[in-house]
């Protein structure tokens, strides 16, 4: 088993977790990044790296995978270690001495914290099509959009009402041959504006709306997807000619073994000390979305913003001696940059 020491033990390499790198490399501590996922960059990287963001300062859009890059370019002067594709199955040890398993890593720290956004994420699934599994091997089902190439010229069916499916019909909109939404409600639960977008679409016959529909059953042969056959609230079916399907369902939250350590899980949420980021067991901190206080806002922005309160904390937790001061980056400078 392969040992690594470091000051900051940070689990998830999503977009907070990245930032928590240079937040502690600023204030002087060292980190290792741990992630379930064989990448950095979270569900930014995992389920829609080609999805535009528009609300990063500084940045009307960016595509999330370029924000990942950049994000990593950041981090790069303070030499993190990443160890990506298996998940933290264990901590113990307390403040100051804590100790993180996977099945091959052992990563002593002082401070840990976790910036998983959404734990051990599993994309939800339509279990009741009985060869589903058939087309997931062959992609011709799938959870996410991480090439939206390869959709191009196809016939596909976005399942789901949320932002992300209605996001993906917009963006698909442009380059499928056609594109088929189904939602088993007549309303959508996303943004005005962008249901207002897929509509229009829907007017210049680049979208077909089905409502309120949900899926029934697939038809080909060999993972080659042919029809899909969807199934209003009366039972009454009706066939989609198609070759693809994303699902758009949302994540389950799983808090794997972090619900284990006593940090304050619930309902896919850790309560935390907004001023410090600080959880139930001393020394562990959390970030990103999984954190939770009163009017907390989940965007990628408030994340970063509470990489730097986190790393106030971290330099109490190792060097509570040392009074904490607020130093700019305008005049302290990054290592090998500038």
């Amino acid at each position: 088993m392969a040992k690594y020491a470091t000051d900051v033990a940070i689990v998830g390499a999503g977009p907070s977790g990245l930032f928590m790198v240079f937040e502690a490399g600023f204030l002087g501590y060292k980190a290792v990044v741990l992630d379930a996922l064989p990448q950095i960059g979270g569900q930014l990287a995992a389920l829609y790296p080609e999805k535009p963001i528009y609300d990063v300062p500084a940045h009307p859009a960016i595509l999330a995978g370029q924000l990942v890059e950049q994000l990593h370019t950041q981090a790069a002067p303070y030499g993190p270690e990443y160890l990506l594709g298996e998940p933290v199955l264990g901590l113990e040890g307390s403040a100051g001495h804590f100790t993180l398993f996977t099945a091959s890593h052992e990563v002593s720290a002082k401070v840990v914290v976790v910036a998983g956004g959404g734990g051990m994420f599993t994309p939800r699934k339509p279990t009741q099509l009985q060869n589903l599994a058939e087309y997931e091997h062959t992609g011709a089902v799938r959870y996410a959009v991480t090439d939206k190439k390869s959709l191009a010229g196809h016939d596909v069916v976005l399942a789901g009402g949320g932002d992300s499916a209605v996001d993906w019909a917009v963006e698909l909109a442009h380059i499928a041959r056609h594109v088929h939404v189904m939602h088993r409600r007549a309303d959508f639960r996303a943004a005005d504006e962008t249901v207002r977008q897929m509509k229009e679409l829907e007017k210049a016959g680049k979208i077909t709306l089905h409502t309120p529909y949900q899926l029934a059953e697939l038809v080909g042969g060999g993972g080659v997807l042919e029809t899909v056959v969807v199934e209003d609230l009366d039972g009454g079916k009706r066939e989609i000619a198609a070759s693809h399907v994303v699902c758009c369902f949302g994540l389950a939250p799983n808090a794997g073994p972090l619900g284990e350590w006593g940090l304050g899980w619930d309902k896919g949420l850790i309560k935390v000390d907004r001023a410090t980021m600080q959880t139930q067991r001393e020394g562990v901190l959390c970030i990103g979305d999984m954190a939770d206080y009163e009017g907390k806002v989940a965007l990628i922005l408030t994340g970063f913003a509470e990489a730097a309160v986190a790393a106030k904390r971290v330099q109490g937790v190792i060097n509570p001696e040392r009074k904490f001061k607020v130093q700019y980056s305008t005049s302290k400078g990054v290592p090998g940059v500038g």
